[in-house]
């Protein structure tokens, strides 16, 4: 008997063992739970010294350069090095307008630029230029707007004023809110315009 009992011991002693290791393990797995999904957001590719042409019919149109692009997920761009676009003619050589800033983004979703930060637009042939610390270019459109404050320089005059809408080449422009003081020739005045 004595025999069968220690058998039956051993055999409750193992049972017991086996117990305590599976509750110990048991214990641990719900210690370690999974971790949770890091969904990633950030560029997906980095480009360095980007050079982006559009052009039409064989004729260059816009000539985007860039220190560094990324490209993100959804198919926007971000150029946190700054951005310069130069805007050509119709005969795709000649340059009419130069567009730069020290941020620039392109939404996909919309198919838009925003520039920000010492955005600066300068017209060669008409020797005039622009300042804002925000500017749109809608290329479909072929125009640039912002809502934020610009200054016009003109070989003539320096204009101010909050939001601005243009075409692309900046040889048409209109200041939507115009501030600051205004000089006005009394001998181009239209007939039948009063002047001070």
């Amino acid at each position: 008997m004595k025999a069968t009992e220690c058998t039956a011991n051993q055999t409750q002693w193992g049972a017991l063992l086996l117990g305590a290791a599976l509750a110990l393990v048991g214990c641990q797995e719900k210690a370690a739970e999974p971790a949770k999904k890091v969904v990633y957001t950030g560029p997906t590719l980095e480009t360095s010294n980007v050079t982006t042409l559009f052009s039409d019919s064989a004729r260059l149109q816009v000539r985007l350069t860039a220190p560094l692009e990324q490209t993100f997920e959804n198919g926007d761009l971000v150029y946190p090095k700054g951005v310069n676009i130069v805007f050509y003619a119709k005969d795709g050589t000649t340059v009419v307008n130069n567009l730069r800033g020290n941020y620039g983004k392109y939404t996909r979703t919309e198919n838009v630029y925003v520039v920000r930060g010492d955005v600066r637009v300068r017209n060669e042939q008409k020797q005039q230029g622009m300042r804002s610390e925000e500017l749109y270019y809608d290329r479909p459109r072929a125009r640039i707007y912002t809502q934020k404050f610009v200054r016009v320089e003109t070989p003539t005059e320096i204009l101010t004023g909050q939001g601005l809408e243009a075409n692309e080449d900046f040889s048409r422009y209109k200041i939507l809110k115009p501030e600051g003081v205004f000089t006005l020739d009394q001998g181009t005045a239209p007939a039948g315009t009063v002047t001070p």
